[in-house]
């Protein structure tokens, strides 16, 4: 945890280079030729309280309020007009300083020297426009809150990035505000220069409202691509998505002690369906092995695992085990259970699932992964968890030694196959909620169609839209003849797709490298080139021998359909 608040403030200061800097720099300067000496700290407090609040409970105040995102932005980019009006009318200014005067019980002569509680007005506006420049730390933060999983360490994480980066801000302000006192000239003019940079102010505001800033962005990386070229390679370090993953709720180092007893595992709490079995507690499968698999079908790390689980029911369920797939959804269509009773045929699974629409049984047991292992011993204790992929004999071995515990013999071999991830590209969600890597200059209108376009250059690890999108809060919804274009580094490509019409079947084309995705390349859903979408599920897209840095182009020849995520191997 140490490491990674480190890690988090190190990534918020580097973060002051990146070119999400630029476009609101006038701001940030704003606050050095303008109000009184305290409003420096009055800007970097609005900013790590706004910073902090919105990139944790963003998503939970637009499902509980129906507020578009926007709507807030829009909010900021009213308040930094607003002081831009003031720095070119002085009565306007004054009245602000009387108003924030009496605010803070301060004498009209101490107002020129204060500007506190103006500067966090500001500085909170700059929180909320900043929110969606972060680096892989943040994105994961922002992840957990989208799922309403926002503990006492993500809040502690998202400060320690917003102190980080708020200590450049401060700098620039303060070094601003010393360059203009120790100028006689710069002081000379002093109500020029703030009226310049209400001008500024303004320019800036009409550039946010019209999304100039984010094509200014997407300008400077195309006549500058090595911009901020590995400014985040501290996050991406090994052992921070060590800790990431333990922040999510795993924890490598249990998988290792076999004989801890972590307590008495929860009942299974009804959230839907029953499949291949009545309901089942924890109670009555007493002198029992069990394993809990909290999965969901669209889940390509989830999926991965269901061989390993099947061939352990076939081995083991005669001697005692009993597996227990807890089905909980990650997007709304997962919740039907026509579509989780088909996957469960299509996967062959042959032992208990249980819908867990509500979460219910999901937070009994505090998990906060897909997929996530629980085994419990004959008495109904959890003795083992583990959480990702991978450990498929050291979770056999459990098996085995909980078993012999029940006085069974159990001579079976522990040889298992172990599927190696080789992705550096992240999961990529492609609904508003949860959106992270869209380079396309236009902004982001949650359930409006919007115009993308494509820049030249797109980084690594990024994407970019083209044409018409509806963008939901899960989802991605084109028309005919829109493209997505993804630059990404692995081997296999995976997208959880759906057909808008229910029975109907739409269709996209894929493209590697600029060329029909080559037939020794294609993944198993791709045929001729073309991908037909009939049913909710993951499409597997493509499939190297090794991996690398490749484009994918998705051309959409059927807009009846849904996009939602990305997965990669």
């Amino acid at each position: 945890m140490i490491i990674l608040i480190l890690f988090a403030f190190l990534g918020g200061i580097i973060t002051i280079l990146s070119p999400c800097i630029l476009p609101i720099l006038p701001i940030v300067l704003s606050g050095s030729i303008t109000g009184g000496k305290r409003r420096p700290m009055g800007v970097v407090t609005g900013f790590i309280l706004s910073f902090t609040f919105f990139t944790l409970f963003l998503s939970a105040i637009v499902r509980a309020t129906g507020l578009s995102p926007d709507t807030l932005r829009m909010t900021a980019v009213v308040i930094i007009s607003f002081f831009g009006i003031s720095l070119l009318v002085p009565m306007l200014q004054k009245a602000t300083e009387k108003i924030f005067s009496r605010l803070t019980q301060l004498a009209p002569k101490q107002n020129t020297q204060d500007g506190y509680l103006s500067g966090i007005l500001v500085g909170m506006s700059l929180g909320l426009l900043w929110t969606p420049c972060v680096g892989p730390i943040l994105a994961s933060i922002i992840t957990l809150a989208a799922t309403s999983s926002v503990g006492l360490n993500a809040i502690i994480i998202t400060l320690s990035y917003a102190i980080g980066t708020a200590i450049p801000l401060l700098a620039i302000t303060i070094g601003g505000r010393n360059l203009l006192t120790n100028h006689p000239w710069l002081l000379k003019n002093t109500t020029t220069i703030q009226k310049a940079f209400g001008v500024l102010m303004l320019l800036t505001a009409l550039a946010i409202l019209n999304s100039w800033d984010r094509k200014f962005q997407t300008y400077i990386l195309e006549t500058f691509p090595s911009y901020g070229t590995g400014l985040t390679i501290l996050e991406d370090n090994a052992i921070v998505r060590n800790q990431l993953d333990t922040l999510k709720g795993g924890s490598p180092m249990l998988t290792d002690l076999l004989s801890e007893n972590y307590g008495n595992a929860p009942e299974f709490i009804p959230g839907g369906q029953w499949f291949n079995s009545q309901p089942l507690s924890m109670r009555e499968l007493r002198g029992k092995v069990v394993l809990v698999d909290f999965w969901t079908y669209t889940c390509i790390n989830c999926i991965r695992t269901l061989p390993y689980l099947t061939s352990w029911h076939e081995k083991y369920k005669d001697k005692g085990l009993v597996i227990v797939g807890v089905h909980t959804p990650e997007f709304e269509f997962e919740k039907n259970p026509d579509n989780v009773k088909k996957a469960i045929q299509d996967f062959g699974i042959q032992y208990p699932v249980m819908q867990d629409n509500n979460y219910a049984t999901w937070q009994a047991y505090t998990n906060r992964y897909w997929p996530a292992k629980y085994m419990t011993d004959k008495n109904g204790k959890i003795r083992y968890t583990h959480f990702g992929e991978g450990d498929y004999d050291e979770t056999e071995k459990m098996i085995q030694k909980l078993l012999e515990e029940t006085g069974v013999t159990v001579d079976e071999q522990v040889a298992n196959p172990t599927y190696q991830v080789q992705s550096r590209t992240p999961e990529t969600y492609l609904g508003y909620e949860r959106m992270a890597g869209l380079v396309s200059p236009e902004r982001v209108v949650p359930n409006k169609a919007t115009t993308f376009t494509t820049p030249v250059n797109i980084q690594s690890n990024r994407f970019a839209l083209h044409g018409t999108w509806t963008i939901g809060a899960e989802r991605a919804m084109p028309t005919t003849g829109a493209t997505l274009t993804y630059h990404f580094e692995a081997a296999e490509v995976f997208l959880v797709i759906r057909p808008n019409t229910p029975g109907a079947a739409g269709g996209i084309r894929v493209y590697l490298d600029d060329v029909p995705v080559p037939d020794v390349y294609k993944g198993e859903d791709v045929q001729g080139g073309n991908v037909k979408i009939n049913e909710d599920r993951l499409y597997k897209l493509i499939k190297l021998p090794a991996p690398g840095r490749h484009i994918l182009k998705l051309e959409v020849l059927d807009g009846d359909i849904e996009l939602y995520a990305f997965t990669f191997g």
